[in-house]
């Protein structure tokens, strides 16, 4: 019987002034672990007249990850940090009671022609970690566990597996692992894995159980336990996942929090301007109005 649960396209949303392919959050399945969103940026190619420019917007009750395959941004936030994001680095930013950041082009590269290609990730926090402190950590592509077994490239980009840890500082127990491979290989991983997984195909396909999957699904396994599978030649796959909370989360916007009253103060808070100010940063993405149902 098959191990997938669950198969989810790509589906195409509106970020401001680019446009991405959202797989989480889904009808059906609203979190893997504690992942709650998954966007995939690009890959898009722009000239020397078009940039991205993501202007200051809130966050509370989730940590952002930035993984870049192509392209730079530079992330600024209200903690004070001003850090160029370069492709196979990750930027982790803890919003907890809240924070402001804002990602763009960086200076130097915003009237030449560029490429932006990368994954964008929200991970909710535990409820106890809620309203933490922000935090900010940018870690270097060197500092990430990476190994090699055959023709199959692992990397353990954030939490625990294989019997490594990566010194991203996660809140709970979960992890996200890319794997490459150049040639046709059955992997047998579900050993190294707990809770609940996920595998996103970023390029070339997998099979499992005489079934064909190709790039831009993710599939959701029924049991972490039993994640065996095939990945064809030259493929690139991330597998993400962790022990789910017991209790729901809620996503509104920028905000995602165990309790809705958290998110309507968050959203009062903004259409005020009552949260920090990025230093030398004047705009902002105001709060969506959605029409009433």
């Amino acid at each position: 019987m098959s191990n997938i649960n669950l198969i989810i396209e790509e589906r195409a949303a509106d970020i401001g002034n680019f446009m991405v392919g959202r797989l989480l959050p889904f009808r059906q399945k609203r979190m893997v672990g504690p992942f709650i969103y998954i966007d995939h940026m690009g890959p898009v190619k722009m000239n020397e007249r078009q940039n991205f420019d993501v202007l200051p917007h809130p966050h509370i009750g989730l940590s952002t990850l930035t993984f870049l395959f192509e392209g730079s941004i530079m992330h600024r936030d209200t903690l004070g940090n001003e850090v160029e994001i370069k492709p196979g680095e990750v930027n982790w930013m803890t919003a907890g009671k809240g924070i402001v950041h804002s990602e763009r082009t960086p200076e130097y590269l915003r009237h030449s022609e560029k490429n932006m290609h990368g994954l964008q990730i929200w991970v909710a926090l535990p409820k106890h970690l809620e309203q933490m402190n922000p935090e900010f950590f940018h870690i270097g592509s060197n500092e990430i566990p990476s190994w090699k077994e055959g023709d199959v490239e692992f990397k353990l980009v954030a939490g625990e597996a294989f019997g490594r840890k990566s010194i991203v500082p996660v809140y709970s127990p979960m992890f996200m692992i890319e794997i490459k491979s150049s040639s046709k290989q059955t992997l047998n991983i579900g050993q190294h894995l707990f809770g609940e997984a996920g595998l996103y195909i970023m390029e070339g396909g997998i099979e499992s159980d005489c079934n064909a999957y190709e790039s831009k699904q993710i599939l959701v396994a029924k049991n972490s336990s039993l994640c065996e599978f095939t990945i064809l030649e030259n493929s690139t796959i991330y597998i993400f996942g962790g022990e789910p909370y017991p209790e729901e989360r809620f996503i509104d916007w920028n905000f995602v929090s165990s309790d809705r009253e958290l998110i309507e103060q968050a959203k009062q808070n903004w259409r005020e301007q009552k949260f920090d100010k990025i230093e030398g940063e004047s705009e902002f993405v105001p709060l969506p109005i959605y029409p009433k149902k």
